[in-house]
């Protein structure tokens, strides 16, 4: 039996009718629940990542599956498995995580993938020209990546590079965008909280109320 469907028995066997409907509701019924709790999930595909990193390869095949499933599950367990083997993904691996990008979007994967691109980014200096692109991007969500890439950062943080890709987002009326601009303003302010105010000073004016509330949680 292959991995995708040992875990398909195993994430039917552990179903939750019940708790799905809540799930699908709270996505906005935008995709098909099992009713897995996350806790339950990862421990059920525990052996699988295991095995994965074991290879020190990622098997897009398999990931391929995943995303094609039409339970979101799947897609958590895609991700799931991009973070476990990160250290072995490299720049020209991203045009196949771009393809997840753009494949079921919504808020819960994308805010998984941003993290495994900006962490190729540590290793590879060309991410930052790539993450400026994908800024200006017509898609989105692929510029809400290209703004979160750095989260969690701290000291390593390319300020000029983020102060460029959120200047390129300025004025738009996307939630998903604004909140974006603030979560990476409010990050990095446990860092510099100076570097942030400064920017808020420099272009407040500009910046949608959102992302100011966001941006000055912990300054203020």
């Amino acid at each position: 039996m292959d991995k995708y469907t040992r875990i398909r028995q195993r994430f039917e066997e552990n179903a939750d009718r019940e708790n799905a409907v809540k799930m699908a509701k709270y996505m906005r019924d935008l995709f098909k629940f099992y009713g897995i709790p996350t806790p339950v999930r990862k421990k059920l595909c525990r052996d699988i990542l295991r095995e994965e990193k074991k290879t020190e390869t990622v098997d897009w095949k398999f990931l391929d599956r995943c995303y094609a499933d039409e339970h979101r599950e799947f897609q958590y367990l895609a991700a799931d498995c991009l973070i476990a083997l990160n250290d072995f993904l490299t720049y020209e691996d991203i045009p196949k995580i771009r393809k997840y990008v753009k494949e079921k979007q919504w808020w819960d994967t994308i805010d998984c993938l941003d993290r495994v691109i900006g962490n190729i980014g540590l290793r590879d200096a060309r991410v930052d020209a790539l993450m400026l692109e994908w800024s200006a991007d017509e898609d989105f969500w692929v510029r809400r990546i290209a703004i979160d890439h750095q989260l969690l950062r701290k000291e390593k943080t390319n300020t000029m590079l983020l102060e460029r890709i959120i200047v390129n987002n300025l004025g738009s009326d996307e939630f998903f965008i604004n909140k974006a601009i603030g979560w990476s303003l409010r990050d990095y302010s446990k860092t510099d909280p100076e570097w942030v105010r400064a920017f808020l000073e420099k272009y407040g004016k500009e910046m949608d109320k959102l992302s100011i509330r966001e941006a000055g949680k912990y300054i203020r």
